[in-house]
């Protein structure tokens, strides 16, 4: 890909983003939300029984609901598919069903992790094979433990409804995030610190498996490679980060507290500021929220106060997705 092209479109995409970044927050307000409440599954039209369904994730203006899966539907295209659904009337209408995004967005591998952007911009994983993807040769690395097949980040833009550009890659460190291994959840937040693109990933030199990654991101839209969050990685499987929009709060699945590559549980962590490190990621508590089973990609609404995550009971569980809601304090 011709390098300033994609930096030409990012930068686009983090002037946008930028325009409508909220005001910034005070540290207090960080903390400013009640306990999360019982999480419930989507509707039918988003939940089927056979098919695998996660990665979910709002649309910034939350009248979108982007998921990844398997299902044999219109337009399925490869072995993993991003699909959005749109609410129906109503703030808080019921989610419609989802509709393939078709390509240049899906191909015939694995194309998952979805994460809207301000502007009709959308970053995700793919899989697929690619003239600047950062795997030597034809032969992928094998899929972490208890995830899915690795991929690179991508960035697309619908110009029109149900229209997308082919897909950029974001590229290969030290000339981007990518790298031989595998990158997961792309998360972009722009602060008064800079915009940071926070993903996680095992592929760099210091990884311990799967750890919290952020890079910069320049104005010119160049994408720096990413540094390791130290205090949200450990040696367990640290993934799939996603920043709330103000930039105060972070959750990701991780395996830490000693169960299997198979039991992630969802983790957060806040800061007072962004210029601030991060607190010491803590579990969340509730039985309803963090099963015996495994719980990944979690993601926070614009707001901060929806939930969404994917949650497999067992092994052979394909998947479904969760939202849990929770009150914002004045």
């Amino acid at each position: 890909m011709n390098r300033i092209h994609m930096h030409t479109v990012l930068a686009a995409a983090v002037t946008t983003l930028a325009c409508a970044a909220p005001a910034a927050v005070a540290g207090h307000r960080a903390h400013g939300f009640g306990p999360w409440g019982d999480p419930q599954m989507l509707p039918p039209a988003v939940d089927t029984a056979a098919a695998a369904e996660g990665c979910p994730i709002e649309s910034p203006d939350g009248r979108e609901l982007y998921i990844a899966s398997n299902r044999s539907a219109p337009g399925a295209q490869g072995k993993l598919d991003i699909y959005r659904s749109r609410r129906g009337k109503g703030r808080f209408g019921d989610w419609g069903t989802p509709q393939n995004l078709g390509t240049p967005v899906n191909s015939t591998e694995f194309d998952y992790c979805p994460t809207p952007l301000v502007g009709r911009w959308l970053m995700f994983v793919s899989s697929r094979a690619h003239a600047d993807d950062c795997v030597p040769g034809d032969a992928p690395p094998p899929a972490p433990p208890g995830g899915p097949a690795p991929g690179d980040i991508y960035l697309s833009w619908e110009f029109r409804p149900g229209h997308w550009i082919a897909p950029l890659h974001l590229g290969c460190a030290p000339n981007g995030p990518n790298t031989a291994g595998a990158e997961f959840s792309p998360s972009l937040v722009h602060t008064a610190a800079g915009t940071f693109l926070y993903f996680s990933s095992n592929g760099y030199d210091d990884s311990q498996g799967q750890d919290i990654y952020a890079s910069r991101v320049l104005r010119d839209g160049t994408v720096l490679p990413g540094k390791r969050v130290a205090e949200l990685s450990t040696a367990a499987d640290d993934r799939m980060p996603n920043v709330r929009r103000d930039g105060l709060e972070i959750v990701f699945s991780s395996n830490r507290a000693g169960a299997t590559p198979f039991d992630q549980d969802i983790y957060v962590a806040t800061r007072r500021s962004v210029r601030a490190p991060w607190s010491a990621p803590v579990r969340i508590a509730d039985p309803d929220i963090n099963t015996p089973g495994s719980e990944t990609r979690a993601s926070l609404s614009g707001d901060g106060t929806r939930l969404y995550f994917g949650r497999k009971l067992t092994a052979a569980d394909p998947g479904d997705v969760y939202v849990s809601t929770r009150r914002r304090h004045p």
